[in-house]
Formats: structure tokens, sequence, C-alpha cells
């Protein structure tokens, strides 16, 4: 079961394993050889220097399978340590390149972990901070009301006055939209029943961009002389048929980002168009819009941009266009800037702002304008709607 060593003692089982077992390892066959130098003459050393030749022969054939066994045999009795010196390091370096191995995506990992967190993050930090001005615009109603009260009452009054103005329309006169264009950026700064009295001549005599981006300046100037501001009036249509002409092909874009672009034309000019010419959701903020949205404590915001944020807050979108004229027929007809008749307004009770006019009813009755005082309107060619109702058409300009 054991073997023998050269100097005639057993060894075990288990370390006759070890011996073997070791794959080229000279420290047991040094050992063994030390001790038989030692106890034994010369012969006795030669004779166990042959086990250990035979125990190395097949510890080298483990660790080169590559090279021919001639080789090994040849290589094993000149240099007895040469199987160990190869094996070690390979041994070694496997010890040392593992751990390596190991680390090295274990860091990289870390870092990842790091970084990612942080770049989810970020992003969602500027969302908020950009969104940060919308939120209180929307939620801050003025007078220390409730944003749920607030929406119900500034819905309530639209309601109303969707009652009272059933036929609330565009008081421009247009037949397309390069007409409602024009017609709006002269509307600045003056009525839309004087720009009614005066397009009528402009658009017989340039019906078209290509023909009032071609025109005399100073035409163009006696024509829009009753607008006022005609020069700047002039520059701006004259502009803007040229934009019209070079970059859209002579046809008004569908788009805010490029209704902006032309000359004379801003927010509020844009959203006439889309809503009344495209059929687009817009809230036209003008004077009159922002006087009563003021007035009726829906925003306290001065800015029209503002305004127009938190008031279309308020209200869905496919009520933009409508909530746009209903106000402003209000404010035209009903509630003035100077004088309001709050003795004839119907929506007095939803109105903080009740008794800053007059409110007896017979002299309120005296206050009101346009067709609401039996007087006529600011278009020359209204819808019939209007005419139904009521509403008269307004005189061409000149007329007595």
């Amino acid at each position: 079961m054991g073997e023998r060593a050269p100097d005639g003692s057993s060894k075990t089982g288990k370390s006759a394993k070890k011996a073997v077992g070791a794959e080229g390892e000279p420290t047991p066959a040094k050992t063994a050889t030390k001790k038989a130098t030692k106890r034994a003459a010369k012969p006795a050393a030669r004779s166990a220097e042959k086990p250990a030749e035979k125990e190395a022969a097949p510890a080298a054939r483990k660790t080169a399978p590559g090279k021919k066994a001639a080789s090994a045999k040849k290589a094993a009795p000149g240099k007895k340590t040469a199987p160990a010196k190869k094996a070690a390091p390979s041994g070694t370096g496997a010890k040392k390149s593992t751990p390596a191995k190991k680390t090295a995506p274990a860091k990289k990992a870390a870092v990842a972990k790091k970084v990612k967190p942080a770049d989810v993050v970020l992003p969602a930090d500027a969302a908020v901070k950009k969104a940060a001005p919308v939120k209180k615009i929307a939620v801050r109603p003025p007078g220390g009301e409730s944003p749920t009260a607030l929406v119900r009452r500034a819905r309530r009054i639209n309601r109303e006055l969707a009652e009272v103005y059933p036929y609330a329309h565009p008081e421009l006169d247009f037949e397309n939209p390069f007409q409602l264009l024009v017609a709006t950026v002269l509307s600045a700064q003056t009525t839309d029943l004087r720009v009614n009295q005066t397009t009528p001549a402009l658009f017989a005599r340039y019906p078209a961009p290509e023909d009032l981006a071609a025109a005399n300046p100073e035409e163009v100037e006696q024509i829009l002389r009753p607008c006022g501001f005609f020069r700047a009036k002039t520059r701006s249509v004259i502009g803007l048929s040229k934009s019209l002409v070079e970059n859209f092909g002579g046809e008004v874009p569908g788009r805010l980002e490029d209704l902006v672009t032309l000359p004379g034309v801003g927010r509020k000019t844009a959203f006439v168009v889309l809503g009344n010419a495209y059929g687009r959701p817009g809230i036209t903020v003008d004077t009159h819009f922002q006087r009563l949205v003021r007035r009726w404590q829906w925003t306290d915001e001065t800015d029209p941009d503002k305004i127009e944020a938190a008031v279309g807050a308020l209200f869905p979108k496919s009520e933009w266009t409508d909530l746009s004229h209903h106000v402003i027929w209000h404010g035209r007809r009903i509630c003035h800037a100077r004088k309001p008749a709050c003795g004839a307004c119907p929506i007095a009770p939803l109105c903080p702002a009740y008794g800053e006019g007059e409110t007896d009813p017979e002299k309120a009755k005296k206050l009101l304008k346009y067709e609401k005082g039996g007087f006529p309107g600011q278009r020359l060619n209204p819808p019939r709607a209007y005419l139904d109702a009521g509403g008269k058409p307004a005189p061409p300009l000149g007329a007595a």
C-alpha cells in the first residue's frame, strides 16, 4: 500500500499522493535526497536519485505538454530544478493576474454606479426649474381665492358672455389670411373701425403679397394715413409682404413660429390669424383683454405673455379663440376702461370690481356702445349672424 523510501522506511498513502500531485515541485525529492546522502554512501545516493528522476519526468510532461517526451527526458537529468522553475512562474503569475482581473471591473462598476444616478437626476432638476414659473402663474389667484374657485368663476363668466354675444367674431373685414394679417398689423394704436374703412382701398390696389411687396412706399403711406403711424405701418406691411414672397412662396404660414418672424407681427397678431383664418386656438391679449382679466382678478400679471399663460391655464385650449372674442367684445361694449356700465352688466354678480362704474341701470344703459346701445358695429361687412342679432354694419370712410 505504501512506498519504500531509500532508507527502508515506509510512506503513508497521503504522503505518496502529495509527492505525485506536486506536479514537478522539487521540495519532497530534495528532502529525500539530502536524508539519503547523510545516512548512506554514494551508491545509496545514486539509487535515491533514480526514483527522483522518475518522479520528475512525469511532472515535466504535465507542465510542458507541447514538448516531446525525448526532450523532457534529456532535460530532466541535466537540470533537475528546471521543471520547478518553469512551473513556479506560471503558478505565481496566475495568482498575481487573477486579482488584477477581478478588481479592475469592480472599480469600473463602482464608478459607473456613481455617475449613473447623477445623469438621471440632473435633467429632472433642470426640468423642474424651467416649469416652476408656469406653475406659479397658474396656481396663484389674486384676492385670496382658491385655484378651484377661480377656475369655476372664470369659466362661468365665459359661459355667461357666450350667451350675451353668441355672434362674437373678429371685428376686422377680411376675405383671406393675407388680408387678415395686414389688417391686424394696421389695427395697432387705432380702432378696428378705422382699419376696416382704410383696407378696401389698400386691397383693391394691392390684392396679393407680390403686389404689396413691389409697391411704392409713398403711395402706400397715402392710403394708410387715416390709421395713424402710417410710415411705420407702411414699412411693416411692405416688409411682411416681401418676407412672404421670399420665404413662404407668397402664402401666409399657419405656424406661430413662422408668423412671428414676419416684420410687425407679434404673438397677438399671430394668434388672431391662427384662430380666425386657420381655426387653431389662441388667446389674443390686446388692451381690452388685459384690462378685463385683471379687473376680474383672473391674474395680476401685466406682461402680455404671462397673462396669456395664466388665463390659458384656466380654460381648455379649444375655448381660447372664442374666449378672446367674448372678453374683447364685452370690454368694447359694456366694461369700458374709464366708466364701466356696471348697472347693465350681465356678469355683475361674478365681478369683484362691481361698483367701479355706474351702477344705476338707467344711467348704465346710456353708456352701452355698438349694437348694445343701438349703434353700428365696426365691420363694414359683418357676418350674417351679427346682422340677424340686430347689429348694424359700419359706414364706409367719408360717409356722413
